[in-house]
């Protein structure tokens, strides 16, 4: 098997991020994606830059593994097309601003009536319901409306985005995990059903500890740099070339006698997680001076083999390229250029590991219509004169 997803079709019409990563995640594990596109798009218009051999960075990186077709959805001709490639889809994804594909008359009461057994996902920044559905939303505005900007950040500075594009790629994994949960029900039940994730709720959903604590306690959990509410020392510390994190300390006195500070194995203020916490500024001062002494390498070999806390270096992009532990995994992978365009490109891969069916990762990202008369011949049966046609009325590309 390509993966575990071979066989099941997915009809993509996402765009940006957040919608791409969620399907990109079904053609790893081995779904064939059939990215929609407009015949007029530019290349340089699928995504931003910056642009390498006039591809897209934006755009290559989260539509690997896809195929591409071209329809003008304007067109009548266009919309039947897409309503014969629903009725051939296991899955139809979008992330349009809800009401966008009812008003084109391809939304989900319309294609389940050609269809009974599509799975419509729809993704949005609030949901197809409520009071802010039609409000636009981008990753930024996902973070702050679902709460973790509020929380990311240091108490007495601004709330800060968190640095990766967790607003989009978090909604983008619940959409692909929700397809998935409807995929398995509709074994069961035969049919299929609409799928409706919100970018704000999933970033709600990442606030869990937070909503209970206020829930329980009424606390109002706020920014607090790297540091842990209950535990301390919990973040990065610097060292004499960069930084490592250290948390979870299970062994106090064990710790600090490793790293050559038994006064603090001693100390009052830190003889206990609570004592450490309500001084968290004296501790965290202390073992800053201690550890710029060393190296992070070193301080990575004296500590991690102890086993009496959570170590870690602080690994910037270009250390993973380097990375032992990232090699033996096989984590980054590399993809062709499309077009025939000379080299690859390092992409992350699949961080599902399946002994019996891993995902498959390693084909491009999809030319502009480079597929759309190999996906119209097999699913719709036309022939390369009527996609011909098509193609010559404007409809396709």
């Amino acid at each position: 098997m390509r993966g575990p997803l071979e066989g099941i079709r997915v009809l993509d019409f996402t765009w940006a991020l957040a919608g791409p990563f969620a399907t990109m995640q079904l053609a790893d594990l081995g779904a064939e994606v059939v990215k929609v596109e407009h015949p007029g798009t530019h290349e340089k218009e699928r995504g931003f830059g910056p642009y390498y051999q006039g591809i897209s960075t934006f755009f290559f990186s989260p539509n690997r593994g896809k195929k591409g077709i071209a329809i003008d959805l304007k067109t009548e001709e266009g919309k039947e097309l897409v309503r014969r490639l629903a009725a051939e889809a296991d899955v139809l994804t979008e992330n349009f601003r809800p009401g966008t594909m009812d008003r084109l008359g391809l939304g989900y009461e319309a294609l389940r009536q050609v269809n009974p057994r599509l799975i419509y996902a729809a993704l949005s920044g609030f949901g197809q319901t409520g009071p802010y559905s039609s409000m636009a939303a981008v990753d930024a505005v996902a973070q702050a409306m679902g709460g973790t900007m509020s929380l990311n950040g240091y108490r007495e500075g601004p709330p800060l985005r968190v640095g990766v594009s967790i607003g989009d790629m978090v909604g983008g994994l619940y959409l692909a995990l929700g397809i998935l949960a409807a995929l398995r029900a509709r074994e069961i039940t035969g049919e299929g059903q609409l799928l409706d994730v919100a970018l704000m709720e999933a970033q709600m959903a990442l606030c869990e500890n937070a909503i209970v604590r206020h829930s329980a306690f009424g606390e109002n959990p706020t920014r607090q740099g790297s540091r842990h509410p209950l535990l301390a020392p919990f973040g990065p510390f610097e060292t004499k070339d960069g930084w490592i994190v250290i948390a979870n300390v299970k062994e106090w006195e064990l710790f600090c006698a490793i790293i050559g500070r038994d006064d603090m194995a001693v100390d009052e203020r830190f003889l206990t997680n609570r004592a450490r916490l309500e001084h968290v500024d004296a501790l965290e001062a202390e073992l800053t001076r201690t550890l710029k002494e060393k190296t992070t390498d070193e301080w990575f070999a004296i500590i991690e083999p102890a086993n009496v806390c959570a170590v870690g270096k602080v690994n910037t992009i270009a250390d993973l390229f380097d990375d032992p532990h990232v090699a033996a995994r096989g984590m980054l992978v590399d993809i062709p250029m499309p077009y025939g365009l000379p080299g690859t490109l390092k992409l992350p891969n699949s961080p599902i590991h399946l002994s019996k069916t891993p995902p498959v990762v390693g084909r491009p990202m999809p030319e502009h219509g480079g597929d759309t008369d190999d996906v119209l011949g097999r699913w719709l049966g036309l022939s390369a004169e009527e996609v011909g046609a098509l193609r010559a009325a404007g409809v396709v590309k």
